[in-house]
């Protein structure tokens, strides 16, 4: 027995002796802020702690933890605490420079070392090394934090039943786990940091499974055999599933249950609402009509300012002598696919677009200048270069404003024709340039109907002919997508006066955007179909008539979808007229305010296209970039959009608590990629195109399964070029429909 008494206070006197520190202070801290010194913190993306003072805040929150909560303490978010932790975060506020929504992260990482610290004391004084329970005194080390009622009523809790059973069956799970965390108390916050730090990279963060394998490498650097599996495995599932889904990714390599608010491979301070963009307190309808005004004004002054200095610049513009180039185009009659440019402060393209060289056209109603054709802007390579001759009615001033509307630009300072770098012609359809004069326009138009007609009789023999050695199958592997309709509408095109100048109108009834219209469309808008170029909004209206014409009435989807017209809702438009665009826009929500619908917005940045879905019942808006930007990339999109929103919500009647007025939800869908600089406009149709497909309201964050890849293929592209070159034919227009 004396033996067994001995034993036990050998080793409690061992644990203590175990401990070499002190307990930790931090004079340091509160020193310097006597010394008026208030240190700054810094967190990641994520909102997690990083250096430099990262390390210092954390054990700063810990010091004040054992000094203001006993270790009695058993739910962190018992009201009684309330006093406790206010001055935990008011000693916080003293020493380090901390804006006040991160009381929330602080609180949070308290709570976890007062548990850091409970298990400290119960591991090193209350159990043995087979860990059995040992009626430990009250150490000497810890007197001036713990008092001896507290350390009874802490061993008597921890020697209870309950806390026990719970204990163990936590100690079972903890215990040898196969891929153990070997970065000690460094987290994944600044491992992330080091790591961008050491590479030298631009990027803000990394991917999970690359902070997760690093933080298993121990001190020899190389890491477990098994650690590298689960690495590779991220790697191969990677190239099959969007960048943006690392939880997936690492979840599936793991094949392990997921936790309910955990983010895997990301550490303390990551949770899934963390990684979406925090909302900020609502503003009252006072604070947001100022902050209106106050927009409006510094618009007024800046169009202001930009008409001066567009004057000036459409003056050195209009010097022939300064033009430092050695052609004068010949503008063809029609209209002709162009580049723009600008001569002051020197030669240079500013801009992509079409010029309407027709007699007798109008620019807004008005004569244009002299020396001037009408030119609808497309893409701006220069957004910022003022335009020669600003328009007074769409007060636009830049390329970039004047996007998707029509402007007047000087005919010496437009270039017609040219070709992109990706442009590609057919095998089928080229001619050897020493034969070419002697095959008449006629024979080669014979050649390529027959050869279309021949290649399509091939095609449906061949298919008969799978079906009937299919025997029981139904259905027959779908097919390679061809270039036939390519083929045959170039060919029916060049029997027209379109690639001379001319020009057709296709009918959009009030049904698709909202208002009836006829749409032109000219030589260069099917040569960018043709030949893979850059789409225009000519392009994307037309196939959004395809899908209204094919997908949505004859399916009854015309109730539950709808478009909103590119031309009148893109950056440009935002920029130079937000009322303009917030009118149009609500009056499609509020015709449609009766029953849930979700509107397609194909949105033209200036030279990209991406999809706005927005669900204005719900208010809900699906964010779908195929070049994975976020849409904070562009906040005056954003802040628009909201605004319309709120005035729908307004407008309804709708009542909402003042929490909930900026309740307006953006989800960023993990849509396919694009891997070039061309094939947004594509992606942006063939997602509007996935989701009629399946007919559902709610577009996954993830993307669709039926759909889901991390780009679509040369094929699938071409699948809708050929849908928007047969739907072409369909309509007729080349012939019967004569544009004067």
């Amino acid at each position: 027995m004396a033996d067994d008494q001995h034993e036990e206070v050998s080793k409690k006197v061992s644990a203590e002796e175990e401990i070499r520190r002190g307990i930790t202070v931090m004079r340091r801290v509160v020193q310097g802020r006597s010394r008026g010194i208030i240190l700054d913190v810094y967190m990641n993306n994520q909102g997690q702690l990083i250096e430099p003072n990262g390390h210092t805040l954390t054990s700063f929150i810990g010091a004040l933890v054992r000094n203001e909560i006993p270790i009695t303490c058993d739910d962190w978010r018992n009201k009684e605490l309330n006093e406790s932790k206010e001055k935990i975060w008011s000693e916080i506020k003293r020493c380090f420079n901390i804006e006040e929504e991160r009381r929330g992260f602080c609180m949070k990482l308290a709570g976890k070392l007062l548990r850091g610290f409970q298990t400290f004391l119960s591991s090193k004084f209350l159990k043995d090394a087979d860990d059995n329970f040992v009626d430990a005194e009250h150490p000497k080390k810890y007197e001036s934090l713990i008092s001896a009622e507290e350390w009874e009523a802490f061993k008597s809790k921890r020697q209870d039943p309950v806390f026990q059973r719970i204990s163990a069956t936590n100690r079972e799970r903890a215990s040898s786990p196969a891929y153990p965390y070997r970065k000690g108390r460094v987290g994944y916050g600044r491992l992330e940091q080091s790591m961008l730090q050491k590479e030298e990279s631009s990027e803000t963060s990394l991917p999970a499974h690359v902070l997760w394998k690093e933080a298993r490498v121990g001190k020899s650097g190389v890491p477990q055999e098994e650690v590298l599996h689960v690495y590779q495995k991220c790697e191969e599932l990677s190239q099959s599933l969007s960048p943006d889904d690392t939880k997936g990714i690492l979840s599936r390599a793991l094949d392990v249950p997921e936790y309910s608010g955990r983010v895997r491979g990301k550490g303390f301070g990551v949770s899934p609402t963390s990684l979406s963009i925090k909302k900020g307190k609502a503003p009252s309808n006072r604070e947001l009509h100022a902050r209106l005004e106050a927009m409006q004004a510094e618009l007024d002054a800046l169009r202001r300012e930009r008409e001066a200095s567009a004057s000036t610049v459409y003056r050195d513009a209009s010097d022939k002598n300064s033009i430092n180039c050695t052609f004068q185009p010949n503008i063809p009659e029609g209209i002709s696919h162009c580049q723009l440019y600008l001569s002051s402060p020197y030669y240079r393209m500013v801009g992509k677009g079409k010029v309407h060289n027709v007699s007798g056209v109008l620019l807004h109603t008005r004569e244009l200048p002299a020396g001037c054709l009408k030119v609808s802007v497309d893409i701006a390579v220069e957004p910022n270069a003022a335009l020669p001759y600003p328009s007074d009615d769409s007060d636009a001033t830049t390329v970039h404003e004047a996007v998707g509307s029509f402007v007047a630009w000087p005919t010496n300072l437009i270039c017609v024709g040219y070709e992109t770098p990706t442009k590609s012609k057919s095998k089928d359809n080229a001619i050897p340039r020493h034969t070419e004069s002697t095959v008449s326009r006629k024979e080669l138009q014979e050649n390529e109907v027959s050869n279309a007609s021949a290649q399509q009789k091939k095609e449906v023999s061949n298919a008969s002919a799978r079906v009937k050695s299919s025997g029981a199958k139904k259905t027959v592997a779908r097919k390679k997508p061809t270039t036939k309709y390519r083929s045959c509408l170039r060919t029916f095109l060049e029997m027209t006066d379109i690639p001379t100048g001319g020009v057709r109108t296709v009918h959009m009834e009030v049904g698709i955007f909202g208002f009836d219209y006829d749409q032109m469309i000219g030589n260069e808008d099917f040569m960018q179909v043709f030949s893979h170029e850059e789409i225009g909004v000519t392009v994307v209206n037309i196939y959004s008539r395809f899908l209204y014409d094919k997908l949505m009435r004859p399916n009854g989807l015309d109730v539950s979808f709808g478009f909103l017209a590119p031309a009148t809702v893109n950056l440009g438009l935002i920029l130079s007229r937000p009322g303009t665009m917030t009118e149009y826009v609500l009056r499609i929500l509020m015709d449609n305010k009766d029953a849930e619908k979700l509107f397609f917005i194909p949105f033209n940045t200036g030279g990209h296209w991406l999809l706005l879905a927005i669900n204005p019942i719900r208010e809900i808006v699906y964010y779908l970039d195929s070049l994975g930007n976020d849409w904070t990339t562009y906040p005056d999109m954003k802040v628009l959009i909201d605004t319309v929103l709120q005035a729908f919500r307004a407008q309804r009647d709708i009542q909402t608590s003042r929490r909930g007025a900026n309740s307006i939800t953006w989800i960023k869908v993990a849509c396919p990629q694009q891997r070039n600089q061309i094939d947004c406009g594509y992606f942006m149709l063939r997602f509007m195109r996935d989701t009629l497909a399946l007919g559902r309201l709610m577009i996954p964050t993830d993307y669709f399964e039926e759909f889901k890849c991390a780009f679509y293929t040369k094929d699938q592209v071409d699948e809708i070029k050929e849908e928007w070159c047969q739907f072409m034919i369909e309509l007729n227009v080349l012939f019967i429909n004569l544009c004067n």
